[in-house]
């Protein structure tokens, strides 16, 4: 490898030119801590913990530690509700330095009493989100929820997420944790037939348009976890026949927990793209066993077909034969953006994941070119090399992204959690396609290309 690149960061990388020599896609190190001093892209296990609590609309969050934990994850997804608003807001028990002599429980235990004394309406449900301080001096935050459960007769669970006791997968795993914990209770349900949709937290109202198409085939939808979630709605989840993940990153392990206790089977979808868009209603739809919402879902997916493909076809022409990167949290997501850029005639040549999985990069190793460069959990300075190595035309990531594109003169798309527009189903499908056109072929380009401070 190259030596701007780290030696601990050579086994995340699958780059072919280099004297001859190739980490396979599918042996590319992943699942594994970042690298001290690699500056990874990642966030820490609290965050991750947080995102995905975080968009059940009457939850009351309390981030135990300092006030900026609070800080960074307050309202950092683009969900939407129909319902309460209240997972609009953060609280904290704002640990000072005398609370870490002294311990933090009783200002805990104060925190949650000033919610159910102030608070309108009156919690149900309350998370305890232990943070990094916490984890070193030990609060005993569980016995305080416990007890907390006990006074008011409402849940409050807790979740032990300091951030630096592993990746943000494992924040992922804590947050279906408390879920599981949750809806336990309520695991004697009648089985009726629906799904519930896990690891969607309507982005920009996403989940409203694939539970629309699910209902417009033949399939109710009983719970949705977590967007535009309620502690009402959760508890019903233990009913449904049948689970839809979309977000395997972040809910997978909860698909596996909820088959194994509650014997709900799991299918895998995406909603991105027309291929991966089609396919996935069509697994769903056979996975109901039922004949007549099979033919709903075949005739549903070819009229939304033939409805984008006119858009398509609109911008192709100035797409075809550009470069595309892509920088997003999940292998899943990336093997769609692939997908969906090889409808456009486009040519993936950098990809990575912040959390992806051995088996998600060998599907990514058969989707792109031999030549592609592939990294788990990059760095902006590899990021920065092999972007500008492959004369990528556009990067596909998030919000720390975007600084790095615009600094290369590079185009960028949004698609992490907190754009304000949709880019699933086949509504996003537009969406998407105008806005890598909009952006690729921006005439500004032409006058910041080479330019640097």
């Amino acid at each position: 490898m190259n030596t701007s690149i780290l030696k601990e960061r050579e086994a995340s990388i699958s780059d072919r030119r280099e004297r001859g020599r190739r980490v396979i896609a599918a042996d590319i190190s992943c699942e594994r801590e970042s690298v001290s001093g690699a500056v990874s892209q990642r966030a820490c296990v609290y965050c991750g913990a947080r995102v995905v609590l975080n968009p059940i609309t009457d939850a009351y969050h309390i981030v135990h530690g300092p006030i900026g934990c609070a800080s960074y994850t307050w309202d950092i997804r683009g969900s939407l509700t129909s319902g309460a608003e209240m997972f609009r807001n953060s609280f904290s028990t704002d640990l000072r330095e005398t609370d870490i002599v002294f311990g933090g429980a009783k200002k805990l235990t104060a925190a949650i009493d000033e919610l159910m004394e102030k608070a309108s309406p009156a919690p149900r449900l309350i998370f305890v989100f232990a943070t990094c301080i916490v984890g070193v001096i030990g609060d005993d935050i569980e016995a305080v929820c416990r007890a907390a459960e006990a006074k008011y007769a409402i849940r409050v669970i807790p979740v032990k997420a300091p951030g630096f006791s592993g990746t943000k997968t494992q924040g992922y795993k804590l947050a279906c944790d408390a879920l599981m914990t949750l809806i336990l209770p309520h695991a004697n349900q009648e089985k009726r037939f629906g799904i519930n949709i896990l690891g969607d937290y309507n982005l920009a109202g996403e989940m409203w348009i694939i539970k629309g198409y699910l209902e417009q085939i033949g399939i109710p939808v009983i719970s949705t976890i977590t967007g535009d979630s309620s502690y009402e709605k959760l508890i019903q989840a233990p009913s449904a026949s049948l689970n839809i993940v979309q977000c395997a990153g972040s809910s997978a392990y909860l698909a596996q927990r909820m088959e194994s206790e509650l014997g709900i089977p799991s299918v895998r979808v995406s909603f991105f793209g027309i291929e991966d868009t089609t396919a996935s209603l069509l697994r769903v739809a056979e996975a109901t066993g039922r004949d007549d919402i099979l033919n709903n879902a075949r005739r549903f997916a070819a009229e939304k077909t033939a409805k984008i493909m006119p858009v398509i076809e609109k911008y192709k022409p100035r797409l075809q034969g550009k470069k595309a990167a892509i920088f997003v949290g999940g292998g899943f997501k990336a093997i769609s953006l692939i997908r969906q850029f090889n409808e456009l005639g486009m040519e993936t040549v950098v990809v990575g994941t912040q959390t992806g999985k051995k088996d998600e990069y060998e599907t990514i190793g058969t989707l792109v070119d031999g030549n592609a460069v592939i990294l788990d959990d990059a760095n902006p300075a590899e990021l920065e090399r092999f972007m500008t190595e492959k004369n990528a035309d556009i990067l596909v990531g998030g919000v720390k992204e975007r600084p790095l594109a615009y600094k290369l003169g590079m185009a960028f798309c949004d698609h992490n959690h907190e754009r304000k527009h949709p880019l699933a189903g086949f509504e996003g499908i537009e969406n998407f396609v105008k806005e890598i056109h909009s952006s690729i072929n921006s005439p500004v380009w032409k006058y910041v290309k080479g330019y640097s401070l």
